[in-house]
């Protein structure tokens, strides 16, 4: 009886396959999405915010990273099987096909989308654009030396979202919010570029990294910069206090420490510096945190 209940070995491969497809096995991306959704939730509602938007928020960060990946794999089934980092994917392989992924990406869409529809009409709203950046986004790399650019925009858009969701429209600081994110995704995006530059470049397939070329840590060092700016305007537009500047210092000891890393430009070391990422969000995440907390 048990064994006709349990699903069979075929079914639970497939779920394997599909839990891969959607990097479940890899939380890094949805960590660099969480973050700035935290932010802008956590400002929009002057500390912790209501329960419910926090978990239409958390639960859509996860659907939609997953559907992003998802549909990245699908536009970029011509150039994964070429580079050496993504060559075992589902779609690269052949494993999982065209068509089921396209079914995934949908099922996945659709279950964010019925999250927001229990929000408010403006935040229902930009969710279609938000959507469109998500669907849109694989596509850059063919035509663009930006897509690291695209990303953060996509990326990002739960900040302006969040202050939808909680005051019904979106201030001032949320756009500055917004646009530290696409910067600070542009500069993680870029480390991750770095780790497939030469299979790109063999391929045709275009970003910031190969676009940088000999100067890439100088243009990292002119973003990270840029990102600490744009936050340092958040907090001065904001009205944050004392606990936000100090936690953007450690948080820029941690980019130092990417720099160290990456320096060699040698594939591993510009990954580790990427997936270093994640305590850089989580530290401007304490220290917006902390800030409004002590208000």
């Amino acid at each position: 009886m048990t064994a006709l209940l349990s699903p069979s070995p075929g079914w639970r491969r497939r779920l394997t396959l599909y839990w891969k497809l959607v990097r479940g096995d890899r939380p890094i991306g949805w960590l660099l999405l969480l973050w700035p959704t935290w932010w802008g939730l956590w400002l929009a509602a002057d500390g912790l915010p209501p329960l419910w938007p926090l978990v239409v928020f958390s639960l859509g960060v996860w659907l939609t990273r997953s559907a992003g990946c998802v549909i990245n794999d699908y536009a970029d089934r011509w150039l994964d099987p070429h580079v050496e980092r993504t060559k075992d994917r589902p779609l690269a392989t052949g494993a999982v096909s065209g068509r089921e992924a396209l079914a995934v990406f949908a099922g996945l869409m659709l279950l964010a989308f019925a999250l927001v529809l229990t929000l408010n009409a403006l935040t229902i709203a930009m969710s279609v654009v938000g959507v469109l950046l998500a669907a849109s986004y694989p596509y850059l790399k063919r035509y663009t030396h930006f897509p690291q650019v695209y990303l953060g925009m996509a990326f990002g858009w739960g900040i302006p979202m969040a202050f939808a969701a909680i005051r019904g429209h979106v201030p001032a600081e949320a756009w500055w919010l917004y646009a530290a994110n696409i910067v600070w995704a542009t500069a993680y995006d870029t480390w991750y570029a770095m780790v497939d530059r030469e299979d790109d470049a063999r391929m045709g397939s275009k970003s910031t990294a190969l676009l940088f070329g000999r100067f890439d840590l100088a243009a990292q060092a002119g973003l990270y910069a840029l990102f600490f700016v744009l936050l340092v305007v958040t907090g001065r537009v904001a009205q944050l206090g004392p606990a936000w500047y100090a936690g953007l210092a450690l948080a820029l000891v941690l980019v130092a420490w990417e720099f160290a890393i990456a320096r060699t430009r040698e594939r591993a070391a510009c990954f580790r510096a990427f997936l270093h990422n994640h305590w850089v969000g989580a530290t401007v995440f304490a220290a917006l945190a902390l800030d409004l907390a002590l208000r």
